[in-house]
């Protein structure tokens, strides 16, 4: 499902115009970025959770350098969003 088809569906089921829709969809995501990326987490009943987890810094390889043979990278510790949907959200699928 796309972002679109999500607003057209808020529409459909509240009776707002997409336009309205639009943007609260758009500010709710939004918010929610910008709450991760202070390191909130953001928590929705009964749907689930966003936060940001924390990878630790780990070697790779770059296999383009040196002639296509490839040379160990030093990947720096940083932080990743993840979703964790809620338990009634996961029991709703069954």
């Amino acid at each position: 499902m796309t972002k679109a088809e999500i607003v057209a569906k808020i529409a459909e089921k509240t009776g707002v115009e997409k336009g309205n829709a639009q943007a609260v969809v758009e500010s709710f995501m939004e918010i929610v970025k910008e709450a991760v990326k202070k390191n909130e987490d953001v928590y929705l009943r009964g749907f689930g959770s966003f936060k940001s987890k924390k990878r630790a810094a780990k070697k790779g390889r770059n296999i383009r350098a040196n002639g296509g043979k490839g040379a160990t990278i030093v990947i720096p510790a940083h932080n990743v969003p993840a979703f964790k949907p809620a338990k009634s959200f996961i029991n709703d699928l069954k």
